[in-house]
């Protein structure tokens, strides 16, 4: 895992190995939290640089390979399974499902974790809406002869209502990793398919598409960042 610094722009390693880790966030406190496909856990990097496993089991079965993550504003962490770290060796070591891929919350009070989703093919990127009431969650099952679109759903309390696809023209590419900006826009990550298509894509709160930003390689995952969040940083598939 490597880590840049913007005021001198300088690259260094961070964490070696990684564990083959995939999504990142920041939790309120600003602590780094992962999802490692290879360890097969999602773990919290504490202010000391001490490591804190903040699940590896569900109903005493190994989780899959989690892959991307969100805090909500209650600390609850939400994060998908989809098992991409297990069906070989390019993102992790091949290994046996003993879950059904589904979409975790896990509660900051009590540190137990329910399933919120279970109907993905693979659930994959996921963000909240600035208010936090709506979860958009990526669906790039057409990797395994799936659907290829993003769904959206009203947060109730602790679970998740009322879903429906949010977008779903990418075939035959997929998105990956989504953030929201601040008026409630959705930027997606875009490859896999036809290398014209290969970037960022944005779209309004309603679902209308507002436009592509267009790399020279597939994108797999973005960010905003900046002190006014502003700034988007997307990781593609050799380059920032």
């Amino acid at each position: 895992m490597l880590r840049w610094n913007e005021e001198d722009g300088h690259l260094s390693v961070f964490r070696a190995p990684s564990n083959y880790t995939n999504g990142n966030t920041r939790d309120r406190e600003g602590r780094l939290v992962s999802c490692e496909h290879d360890a097969r856990r999602v773990t919290r990097t504490e202010h000391d640089g001490r490591i804190t496993v903040l699940i590896d089991r569900f109903d005493g079965r190994k989780l899959n390979a989690p892959n991307d993550v969100v805090v909500a504003s209650d600390g609850a962490v939400w994060f998908t399974d989809p098992g991409y770290g297990i069906d070989g060796p390019y993102e992790g070591h091949a290994a046996t499902a003993e879950l059904p891929r589904n979409v975790y919350r896990l509660d900051p009070a009590t540190g137990s974790a329910t399933v919120v989703a279970d109907d993905f093919v693979r659930p994959n990127g996921l963000c909240f809406s600035p208010d936090g009431q709506r979860l958009y969650v990526v669906d790039s099952g057409i990797s395994h002869g799936g659907p290829s679109h993003i769904r959206v759903f009203e947060i109730v309390g602790t679970s998740l209502r009322n879903g429906r696809i949010f977008a779903e023209d990418f075939a035959p590419g997929m998105t990956d990793g989504l953030r929201c900006d601040t008026q409630g826009n959705v930027w997606c990550s875009m490859g896999w398919g036809d290398p014209a298509e290969d970037g960022v894509r944005c779209y309004a709160p309603d679902g209308a598409l507002i436009g592509k930003v267009h790399l020279p390689e597939g994108c797999a995952n973005l960010c905003f960042g900046g002190a006014k969040k502003d700034r988007l940083f997307m990781c593609a598939s050799t380059s920032v």
